[in-house]
């Protein structure tokens, strides 16, 4: 059995500045390069560091839009660099290292057979004796497993391990694959696979079919030897879904404050809504959440932070909740309205050192709106991001309950008109 070298990879925490934006894994056709969102804390060994990467592409295959995974072409350094199904490479590689090459078990019936005795059969093809009022067969048919080597689908998944070894290999502890029997044909292997897909009622095998499905028509466009990608230079989308995801409400559009133009004898006319990232809920407390991917967190610089343009409208979204008669009770009472900013973090990096996976950093304020509203004070929470990525629970309740304590707290402790009045 010949080793297959695996190519050398790079892992990388991009700064989101100018054009260190990508996260994701990409490769020109030469060394691998994983890269990770600004505030992630990179493993320090090799091992360490193959498990971020198995982080970083289960985020990216489960919070990424097809929009943010098919990157502009101009930010494409080879033309021919396509689109990379990873969880596909994933999916074939895992069956490979948990179950072998797939083999297909041939079923044979032999008279006298050592496997279990198939009745049926042996009705249907043996002769039986008349014995004490019943019928007595001296030779029954038994039902044995053959695995079939010459199989066309074995021959297609040896072809797909050795391709998603060369790609991903480098993932895995394992290092040896077999050279495939059999030269690529796209058509032929698609064909084959979609009907044995269409009768299989196993569903890891059914996964396994639709990876390796996935794999040949990635592979038909160039795949096998051009430079290839999967991620995006969007992350702050990933950012928003990680953080809606997370904590909060799925019915959020309840919350989308609505506008209007009245045009006379033209009459009523909508306009597009004002939309919150984030609606999360305490007890019967309601917290708008901003998701901002900035790097205030990795940089500690000011201007890093969320503009007057973001603030004013947190605060929007607040007064609407806060005053709209539709959030009173049935005693007339609007429920208390915070504003927070979400920004990430490196718990364990130089700019701010911590133990906790969440950090208040301070509150903005608008000069125009000084009521003492809870919800005129948005305040600003930095999140480990590694962390984040690991949050695998819908609607955390642990978690929520934690932020909403920190932003309490500090309405509760803080008094901002003291601190303009220099109290």
């Amino acid at each position: 059995m010949e080793k297959e070298s695996v190519p050398f990879y790079e892992c990388h925490v991009n700064t989101n500045e100018g054009t260190d934006t990508f996260v994701g894994i990409r490769s020109d056709g030469g060394p691998i390069e994983v890269c990770f969102p600004v505030g992630y804390h990179l493993g320090k060994t090799d091992a360490a560091q193959k498990k971020d990467i198995q982080l970083l592409i289960r985020v990216l295959a489960r919070f990424s839009g097809m929009k943010e995974k098919l990157l502009p072409r101009l930010l494409i350094n080879k033309p021919e660099t396509v689109n990379f199904p990873v969880q596909a490479y994933m999916t074939v590689l895992n069956e490979y290292y948990h179950r072998g090459y797939y083999t297909e078990n041939e079923r044979i019936y032999t008279a006298n057979g050592n496997g279990p005795k198939n009745w049926p059969r042996t009705i249907k093809t043996q002769r039986a004796y008349p014995q004490d009022g019943s019928f007595l067969y001296l030779t029954a048919v038994a039902q044995e497993s053959r695995v079939d080597t010459a199989n066309y689908i074995t021959k297609i998944n040896e072809f797909c391990v050795d391709e998603a070894y060369k790609k991903i290999g480098f993932l895995f502890s394992a290092d040896r694959v077999r050279k495939p029997l059999i030269p690529f044909d796209e058509k032929r292997f698609v064909m084959a696979l979609k009907e044995k897909l269409r009768r299989e009622n196993n569903d890891k095998n059914k996964a396994l079919f639709s990876g390796m499905i996935d794999m040949i028509q990635y592979a038909g466009q160039k795949g096998r030897n051009a430079g290839f990608f999967f991620g995006t230079n969007d992350f702050e989308y990933v950012w928003e879904r990680l953080i809606d995801f997370n904590f909060g409400e799925d019915n959020k559009n309840f919350y989308f404050p609505r506008t209007w133009w009245y045009l006379g004898t033209e009459g009523k006319h909508a306009k597009s809504l004002l939309e919150p990232d984030t609606v999360m809920k305490a007890d019967d407390k309601v917290f708008i959440l901003d998701a901002k991917y900035y790097r205030y967190g990795d940089s500690k610089d000011p201007a890093e932070l969320p503009r007057s343009t973001s603030i004013n409208k947190q605060i929007t979204y607040g007064e609407y909740v806060a005053t709209d008669p539709k959030f009173k009770d049935e005693n007339g009472q609007a429920p208390p309205v915070y504003n927070v900013f979400l920004m990430p973090f490196n718990k364990n990096g130089p700019v701010f050192p911590s133990k906790e996976n969440m950090l208040h950093i301070g509150e903005a304020r608008g000069d125009w709106k000084d009521s003492g509203a809870s919800y005129e004070r948005v305040q600003g929470v930095l999140l480990d991001m590694k962390w984040m990525m690991t949050r695998t629970v819908k609607h955390n309740k642990k978690d929520i309950s934690q932020l909403a304590q920190m932003v309490e707290s500090i309405i509760q402790k803080t008094d901002p008109l003291a601190e303009k009045e220099g109290r």
